[in-house]
């Protein structure tokens, strides 16, 4: 009987690790690569008046998960951490910008929801700064979806004298999702 309970427990013990494995390296892509998304601010912006530009939310994991299947195996997924930085002209002064409220949302808009913020930027910030996350919003459904958009509502305090592009980085952390044993 020993001889019999080895030859399976190792196996099985195997199997368990590597199915457990991929919920856990599921997790480490989805923490490690960021989503990213590009939006235009347009020199014609009115002053004090909240606008908004939208664009695609792109992140490497994608390319593992276009069907949404690794999705799967990951819960618990929450922005940890939002960035927006000055990337065409390299020297725009994020500052010129008074408030930013970053959402995400499917594709097509549906299910829009405020990830960050940021209310007191302050006049001279430089080119980069970090918004206040709101962590408590669940993107497990979200992250499962071939495509993610960005919508930026934003209110600019100085006219610009063209048009600039910031760069919008929202780093997510996911759980692997605990195995379900009911089968």
């Amino acid at each position: 009987m020993p001889m019999l309970v080895k030859r399976y427990l190792v196996p099985l013990t195997i199997l368990g690790a590597m199915i457990s494995g991929c919920a856990m390296f599921q997790s480490v892509i989805k923490s490690s690569f960021p989503y990213t998304s590009t939006l235009t601010v347009p020199a014609a912006a009115k002053v004090g008046v909240e606008t908004s530009a939208i664009s695609t939310a792109n992140s490497f994991d994608q390319n593992f998960s276009k069907n949404g299947k690794m999705a799967d195996r990951i819960t618990l997924v929450r922005v940890i951490s939002a960035k927006l930085m000055s990337v065409d002209p390299t020297d725009y002064n994020i500052g010129n910008l008074s408030s930013v409220k970053i959402f995400l949302s499917k594709a097509n808009g549906d299910d829009e929801m405020l990830v960050a913020q940021r209310n007191d930027i302050g006049p001279n910030v430089g080119n980069k700064i970090t918004g206040d996350i709101d962590n408590s919003k669940l993107l497990d459904e979200l992250v499962r979806e071939p495509s993610i958009r960005v919508r930026m509502a934003y209110k600019v305090r100085e006219s610009y004298q063209t048009d600039a592009n910031v760069h919008v980085i929202l780093g997510l952390a996911a759980y692997p999702k605990p195995a379900d044993n009911t089968k």
